[in-house]
């Protein structure tokens, strides 16, 4: 008998450190992580889905449709440079699953509204359906909120949050029809936790996760309809290199500085699972960045304490990165 507690009162003490050590190792929340291991593979769903990707010229837009190639379905390829549209189109092809009319290159500049019911007809006209929109364009700044033009704000809520609520309620009305689609917005964790020099961009990542977990509510009679909120870390993309620099006329280009970033293909992987899933809000980062995300949740306070000296850490780099910008260009900084 003794024996029989002393082995209980060890796997209690043994579960949770090897939860915490499973924890400590991952690069998914809970959720996901439980998805990853038990859950239902994007084989299994996603495959003869008509799936539109917005932004899928490069990064997370074009890993996406490629890996989402892979699985037998129809894709609408969106973003403003066609060129590079068709380039991704070249590359899904040479899968081998796919031929020339399962891929609709449809150029779009998500900024501009007034086109995405227009868009959206021809998908329809195209493919007789909309199975899932992934919501994935958008546009960021690396500037201090009191060094950043106002344009910049309105450019950046205009196409990563004005942009995909437009869109998606041009698609919407089509889905709630046939009460079946997925709603999938490629958000941030800077919609999530602060992240100083992002003002702007987490804003509008703020307001997507507010607009997103709203839907869901209103979408309580259409239960074949699924919202999704996915929020990676820092992944390798062009986006650093396209950030603002206070002002839209200047980019940070090369001088982008090298943080760690996850592989675009792992994040994409993720995000195929929580789609074939119908997870409602996912969180994707390595550790320690991760940790940092449920701190900021659940202990805000110790989150703060700890997080000063990083954030110090990104202001002091932002200082350096601009030095590198002023010595390579003509421009000059912003006056405070």
């Amino acid at each position: 008998m003794e024996v029989g507690l002393w082995l209980l009162a060890l796997c209690a003490l043994l579960l949770p450190a090897l939860w915490l050590l499973s924890f400590l190792r991952t690069d998914t929340d809970l959720t996901l992580l439980w998805a990853a291991w038990l859950g239902r593979r994007p084989e299994q769903v996603l495959t003869g889905m008509v799936v539109w990707v917005t932004g899928a010229s490069s990064g997370i837009g074009e890993e996406l449709a490629f890996q989402l190639s892979k699985l037998g379905v129809s894709l609408v390829l969106s973003a403003r440079r066609t060129q590079e549209l068709e380039r991704v189109k070249r590359r899904c092809l040479e899968n081998g699953n796919m031929k020339e009319r399962d891929i609709l290159v449809l150029p779009l500049d998500l900024a501009d509204t007034s086109s995405h019911d227009t868009a959206t007809k021809a998908v329809l006209q195209e493919f007789g359906r909309i199975d899932i929109l992934v919501n994935n364009s958008g546009i960021a700044h690396y500037s201090f909120a009191v060094d950043t033009n106002l344009d910049v704000f309105k450019l950046i809520t205009d196409v990563n949050y004005l942009g995909t609520v437009s869109l998606t309620k041009c698609v919407l009305p089509h889905m709630m029809e046939r009460n079946r689609g997925k709603i999938v917005i490629i958000n941030s964790i800077a919609g999530i936790i602060p992240v100083p020099l992002c003002s702007a961009y987490s804003g509008s990542k703020h307001a997507l996760r507010g607009f997103l977990n709203t839907l869901h509510t209103e979408l309580y009679d259409y239960p074949g309809i699924t919202v999704s909120t996915i929020c990676p870390g820092p992944v390798h993309s062009n986006i650093y290199q396209n950030c603002f620099l206070g002002e839209v006329t200047k980019v940070l280009g090369k001088q982008a500085r090298d943080i760690p970033k996850m592989s675009t293909s792992r994040c994409v992987w993720l995000i195929l699972v929580s789609m074939a899933n119908d997870l409602k809000e996912v969180w994707i980062a390595d550790q320690p960045v991760l940790f940092a995300i449920y701190l900021g949740q659940y202990m805000p306070f110790l989150d703060w304490i700890i997080s000063k000296k990083t954030w110090g850490k990104i202001i002091n780099q932002y200082i350096m990165d601009w030095h590198n910008y002023l010595e390579n260009s003509c421009h000059k900084r912003p006056s405070k």
